[in-house]
C-alpha cells in the first residue's frame, strides 16, 4: 500500500469533520482528515464560544433524534476526556405575536417547536409574557407574547467540542494533515478517490467532504446553486446589575416578526462582564475567501437600533467586539448528507442552514456507520439528494 493510502479520508474537521473523523477511528481502519486550516479556528461556521443545542427542533421532526443522541454522544465525550462541552442552562423560545414567524424554512416554528415537544415528550412549559417577566427581568417581551421553555437545552463550546475530537481521533491512530488545502478530487482508475493537495497527494478508499462553506468547491456547476453562503456577525454587549448571569439565564431564541432576519438569538454571560448576542442575515455572498471577516461600526449600530432596541433589560446598548462566521444554506434549510451523483466513493456532508452544530454528534456517528456498513442509530434518508429537490 502507498504510504499516502487511507481507507477513508474526512476533508474539512470542523464540526461535523471532526466528529465523523473520531467516529471512523474507533474502528481499526486507516483514516485522513485533512483541513486547509488548523481548527478549531474562525474562518468558518464553528467559532464564537458557543453554540444552543435544544432538543424540541422546530425545523423539522427528523432533526430530533440526532440532537437527541448528539446530547448522548456529548456527555461520552465528556466523560472521556474530562472536559465540559455541553452545559444545560434551559432554553428559552419567544413569539412576539402576531402573524406567524418563520425560521430556518419552517413557518410557523414556535408552534411547531411546542409541538415537537409534545410528540417527543421532551419536557417543556408553555407560558406568557407576565410570567416570563417574573423569572428573566431581562427580556421586555410583548403582552401579546407567548414563551416555550425547555429545561434540557443550553450550549454547546464549538471550539473545545472540535478540538477534543481531534485529539481523541488522533489517540486513536487517526493522521491529521492541517494547512493542507484539497485543490481537487479524482476518482481512481481502480477505484476510490485521488486527492490532490498543496502537501501533496493522498488516496483513499472513500472520502468524506464536510468543508462547510467550501462545498460548492467540490461540486458541479450545475449543483452549486442548491447551496447559499450567508456572512453573519456575532456581537458581545456590556451586562449591567448582575443580569445574563450564568447559571440563572437560559439560552434564548426570539422571533419577533415574520420575516427569516425578524430574529435574535442569544447566550447567558460566560465571563459576568458581556452577553453574546447574534441575529442572522440571509443575503448571499460569492464564495467564503471572499467574505468580508471585518465587521463595520455602521453594522453594529444597525444591532443595535433593528435588533435590540427596547427589547432587552440590564444590558448597555453597545458592542464591545463582534465576529464573523458562515452560515451554508440550503434552499428548505435540511442538510445535505449524500453520495455524490457519479462519484459513490465520496460522500457530501453539509449540516448547514444555521442549526447544525448541535446535531454535529449524532450525525458525525451516522455518517460513519453508514459508510462502515454498521446499524445506525441516525437515519440519514431525510438528507438524501432525493429529498433535496434541486440538487440533482
Amino acid at each position: 500500500m502507498n504510504r499516502n493510502a487511507f481507507d477513508i479520508a474526512v476533508i474539512g474537521l470542523g464540526a461535523i469533520g471532526a466528529s465523523t473523523l473520531w467516529h471512523f477511528s474507533k474502528s481499526s481502519i486507516k483514516v485522513l482528515g485533512i483541513d486547509q486550516f488548523s481548527p478549531p479556528h474562525t474562518m468558518g461556521s464553528s467559532h464564537g464560544e458557543t453554540r444552543i443545542t435544544r432538543l424540541a427542533v422546530g425545523e423539522g421532526m427528523d432533526f430530533v433524534p440526532i440532537v437527541m443522541r448528539s446530547h448522548e454522544i456529548w456527555k461520552e465525550i465528556e466523560m472521556i476526556s474530562g472536559k465540559e462541552i455541553m452545559t444545560s442552562t434551559g432554553g428559552l423560545l419567544f413569539d412576539s405575536g402576531g402573524k406567524s414567524w418563520s425560521k430556518h424554512g419552517s413557518e410557523g416554528f414556535f408552534k411547531r417547536t411546542v409541538h415537537f415537544a409534545q410528540e417527543a415528550g421532551i419536557p417543556h412549559e408553555v407560558f406568557d409574557a407576565k410570567a416570563l417577566r417574573k423569572k428573566h427581568p431581562e427580556f421586555n417581551l410583548e403582552e401579546s407574547g407567548m414563551v416555550y421553555y425547555e429545561p434540557s437545552a443550553g450550549f454547546l463550546r464549538p471550539e473545545l467540542a472540535i478540538n477534543t475530537q481531534l485529539q481523541l481521533a488522533e489517540q486513536n491512530g487517526a493522521i491529521i494533515k492541517t494547512h493542507t488545502k484539497v485543490l481537487g478530487i479524482a476518482p481512481l482508475p481502480s477505484g476510490g478517490v485521488l486527492i490532490k493537495t498543496n502537501q501533496g497527494e493522498f488516496e483513499a478508499g472513500r472520502a468524506v467532504i464536510s468543508a462547510g462553506a467550501w462545498v460548492k468547491d467540490f461540486l458541479p456547476p450545475q449543483e452549486k446553486s442548491h447551496f447559499k453562503i450567508c456572512r453573519q456577525i456575532l456581537h458581545w454587549l456590556p451586562v449591567k446589575d448582575d443580569g445574563f448571569k450564568l447559571g440563572k439565564t437560559p439560552v434564548y431564541m426570539w422571533g419577533f416578526g415574520p420575516g427569516a432576519e425578524d430574529f435574535i438569538y442569544g447566550f447567558p454571560s460566560l465571563d459576568g462582564k458581556m452577553v453574546k448576542m447574534a441575529s442572522e442575515s440571509f443575503v448571499e455572498r460569492n464564495h467564503p475567501d471572499t467574505l468580508s471577516r471585518e465587521v463595520t461600526e455602521e453594522e453594529q449600530m444597525a444591532f443595535i437600533e433593528e435588533k435590540i432596541a427596547g427589547r432587552f433589560n440590564l444590558l448597555d446598548k453597545q458592542v464591545l467586539q463582534s465576529k464573523v462566521c458562515i452560515y451554508t444554506v440550503t434552499p428548505d434549510s435540511y442538510f445535505v448528507i449524500d453520495e455524490l451523483p457519479d462519484f459513490p466513493e465520496v460522500l457530501i456532508a453539509s449540516a448547514c442552514s444555521g442549526h447544525g452544530f448541535k446535531h454535529s454528534a449524532g450525525l458525525g456517528e451516522g455518517i460513519a456507520d453508514h459508510i462502515l456498513g454498521k446499524n445506525t442509530k441516525i437515519d440519514l434518508k431525510a438528507f438524501s439528494w432525493k429529498r433535496n429537490q434541486g440538487a440533482i
